[in-house]
């Protein structure tokens, strides 16, 4: 039962976030029922209904007949905040929900189900620049707490040139070289991904600690060089073992002597049972990508050792992105 309904808490979510319900409430304090209905825009009957879903599911409480935010609602789901995860929820209430409503289509074609392999080279072009622009900001706030994680469980502080490969907007150099002064970080992503993670890099003040460069890991012969670490995170996931070998070798031969590569995913046990975040990632992975799936930890640790890399340690890894990491040397 709770497994078929669940999609009742997400859309709820979604709903309060679309309505802007959490950002009302952070600005007027705790309303009744009647006053968010009136503000909302929405009617008096349902408004009752979803606003005791809200505070049955901790999002809102309920006190003398009004509500308010929760502690959590508070932190991650006011427009402006610093945790703010709303964009995340319109993501995929957005995208990933309407699609995953064709899962047995994906199953039975093996296509994608949000973008049209024929039209596109891959769900990272830009011909939808609304959906673009909504897709970078929620991987944005997922990779902020993932690099979170990332820093909680590596030491940077050895490590003077940092390369995020296919690092998206940014997120994890931001956040890894704030806490890492002496951190000199480059981004090494497509050109229109470029140009969106310069203007979070100038927001962030760290236009003089973090650059880009703009490449195609994929196409392109190699990667720069000259880093003593480099980072691949939540990029595997999206492509087959070939790609995914091809990349590590680059990785390979861009490291400095004794350097580190870091690889970041939501890994699968070496039954490829579990655990269930990683699973269904791999299965969102049938809905976005035309190769994509979720890799076990024995699958990255053979890859990275065919490759040439020694000192193979995985470390677990608390984030929405990641549940691990994978660190190898280059001797």
């Amino acid at each position: 039962m709770e497994i078929a309904t669940n999609f009742w808490r997400a859309k709820t979510l979604a709903a309060a976030v679309e309505l802007g319900i959490f950002t009302l409430l952070a600005r007027t304090g705790p309303l009744s029922s009647a006053e968010i209905a009136h503000e909302a825009g929405i009617k008096m009957r349902p408004a009752d209904m979803f606003l005791a879903s809200c505070a049955a599911l901790g999002l809102l409480v309920e006190k003398d007949g009004e509500y308010g935010n929760s502690a959590t609602a508070a932190q991650f789901l006011v427009e402006g905040r610093p945790d703010y995860f709303g964009g995340f929820v319109r993501f995929c209430d957005a995208r990933e929900y309407p699609a995953w409503g064709r899962l047995v289509e994906a199953l039975r074609t093996d296509r994608p189900m949000t973008w049209d392999p024929a039209t596109q080279d891959s769900p990272f072009a830009r011909e939808d620049r609304v959906m673009t622009e909504m897709f970078w900001e929620a991987l944005h706030v997922a990779a902020t707490y993932t690099a979170r994680g990332l820093a909680d469980t590596y030491d940077f502080g050895a490590h003077h040139r940092l390369l995020d490969v296919g690092g998206g907007s940014g997120a994890f150099l931001i956040e890894l070289c704030r806490g890492n002064p002496a951190l000199r970080g480059t981004l090494y992503e497509l050109d229109h991904v470029c140009a969106d993670a310069a203007a979070r890099i100038v927001d962030a003040g760290l236009a003089n600690q973090i650059d880009t460069v703009a490449g195609d890991f994929i196409a392109d012969p190699a990667l720069p060089e000259g880093f003593d670490v480099i980072l691949i995170s939540g990029v595997l996931h999206n492509w087959d073992p070939a790609t995914n070998c091809a990349l590590i070798r680059k990785s390979y031969n861009a490291l400095r002597a004794g350097g580190a590569l870091l690889v970041c995913e939501l890994m699968l046990d070496s039954r490829r049972a579990g655990p269930a975040d990683a699973a269904l990632m791999g299965l969102n992975m049938v809905i976005e990508t035309t190769a994509g799936k979720n890799y076990s930890e024995t699958e990255y640790r053979e890859w990275v050792a065919a490759c040439g890399f020694e000192g193979i340690e995985i470390r677990r890894l608390d984030g929405p992105g990641a549940n691990a990491v994978l660190v190898a040397r280059r001797l």
